[in-house]
């Protein structure tokens, strides 16, 4: 389990780099765009879609799967392990896909809220000195109606005729219909 959780980490770590790396610069996309497709079928220059990076679930899951599959082959070959032969092989192998894609996703929701405050970080100081003018106002009007509610209760109270005294108590009526 201990080896498993490294591994875990260490592949959203991965997706991280990956989705950044990509969102600076998308060359071998774009190389690998422009060796398959045809001239009309070419993504824009200005087009800043990669592998991973402002690109849909499915493809995303695709490329990760196909990179750690690669990997995990050229470990099977070149080395002594036996990735694909054992659980523990393919455990690793999908704690490292798994890992990758939510590394993508942790990078992509990081990468936009950055953009975010940077668009809103000029006018981040006025809108909280707007929220704190607000309040102030907010303040003022509680105690303004909070003297005009007291005042207005104080005159019911005074307006209000006095309870009739031949009222008799919840014992009294209780007694009368023979429940006591």
């Amino acid at each position: 389990m201990g080896l498993e959780l490294v591994i875990f980490i260490a592949a959203i770590l991965f997706g991280i780099f990956l989705y950044w790396r990509e969102s600076n610069g998308n060359g071998a996309y774009r190389f690998l765009n422009k060796t398959m497709n045809s001239k009309e079928l070419q993504m824009s220059a200005d087009n800043p879609k990669g592998f991973v990076y402002k690109q849909a679930f499915l493809p995303r899951l695709i490329f990760v799967v196909a990179i750690v599959m690669i990997a995990a082959l050229v470990v099977e070959f070149l080395t002594p392990l036996a990735v694909f032969s054992s659980y523990n092989g393919i455990s690793a192998f999908s704690s490292f896909a798994v890992g990758t894609l939510i590394g993508t996703y942790v990078a992509s929701f990081v990468i936009k809220t950055t953009e975010v405050v940077e668009e809103k970080s000029d006018s981040l100081g006025d809108i909280v000195e707007g929220a704190v003018e607000k309040g102030k106002d907010f303040i003022e009007d509680l105690k303004t109606k909070d003297t005009k509610v007291v005042e207005e209760a104080k005159e019911e109270i005074k307006n209000d005729p006095e309870p009739e005294v031949d009222q008799k108590s919840a014992r009294d009526r209780l007694k009368d219909k023979g429940l006591m």
